[in-house]
């Protein structure tokens, strides 16, 4: 009884708490599809170098306005939806792989933000942006959580059976229907809104591990595309949940806590999971 108390105890007492749990879980629900999704396309570094690159923005946003929901969300967005679209467009016209362009562009970005706020005389205020502190997530920042994750579960759901087509056999996807590269370019949006979301309250160093983490050990325990963003969102909800605990009892940043469990939860997958677990038989992965 004592156990099952702290386990919710926090919560109960603590408005803050409450609010991280809350944008937390909604994070970790819509984080889930765009993880997975960007493991099957083999972009899974994608999310790390969008996460940089969307410093410079918030860096600026951070510059004018302080900790201002509207102008980091602006600031962020656009830095990250600009990088996203240069490495596009060096792709198609040099023929560079898009996941080296981003990989190109991005420490320019990570570099850009650092200076910006170095310029600013707000050095201190680095760590804020890339660690966050869920357990400073208030209002504003919350209802922002509750508005992008609903929208990208509607969008994700409206694009599904394209994004799924793009992924799978992209060939085919060309020959009958257009929908492809407009699949994508909203999947990449929803990616970049996502992270912008994220890391006020887990930083942007931390958010990519909640989005990247479930839906890597999703992969060990199931064999269905839409059971495995299920147990993705599962997973990221555990991992928020056990990881403001341990930020509550032992005074550990929360970003880091809620990442490290998420971590946890993979090496367990990667040992126990039923599907390619190196205790279990490997198994094909099959979409249906």
């Amino acid at each position: 009884m004592v156990v099952a108390a702290q386990l919710w105890q926090p919560f109960h007492e603590f408005v803050f708490m409450r609010r991280a749990l809350l944008g937390g879980l909604v994070l970790a629900c819509s984080t889930a599809p765009l993880g997975v999704f960007l493991i099957l396309r083999r972009m899974s570094l994608i999310g790390d170098a969008v996460a940089h690159g969307i410093l410079p923005g918030a860096a600026l946003g951070f510059w004018f306005a302080g900790l201002s929901l509207p102008a980091l969300t602006i600031g962020g967005l656009g830095a990250g939806l600009s990088m996203a679209g240069l490495a596009a467009w060096i792709t198609r016209r040099t023929g560079l792989r898009e996941d080296a362009s981003l990989a190109a562009i991005y420490p320019i970005s990570l570099a850009s933000g650092v200076l910006i706020l170095g310029i600013a005389g707000k050095r201190l205020d680095l760590l804020h942006l890339l660690f966050g502190s869920a357990l400073a997530v208030d209002g504003a920042t919350l209802t922002g959580m509750l508005w992008v994750s609903g929208f990208s579960l509607i969008a994700m759901a409206a694009i599904y059976r394209p994004l799924l087509l793009d992924t799978l056999d992209p060939l085919f996807l060309q020959t009958v229907s257009r929908l492809g590269p407009l699949a994508h370019g909203l999947f990449l949006t929803l990616v970049v809104l996502n992270l912008v979301i994220g890391f006020q309250a887990i930083g942007a160093l931390m958010v990519v591990g909640l989005m990247m983490l479930p839906a890597a050990s999703s992969r060990f325990w199931s064999r269905r595309l839409p059971v495995l963003m299920v147990i993705a969102a599962m997973l990221g909800c555990l991992s928020v949940w056990l990881g403001l605990l341990l930020s509550f009892y032992y005074s550990l940043p929360s970003g880091p806590a809620i990442v490290l469990v998420a971590g946890a939860l993979y090496l367990l997958s990667v040992v126990f999971g039923p599907v390619h677990g190196l205790l279990r038989r490997p198994t094909l992965l099959t979409f249906q």
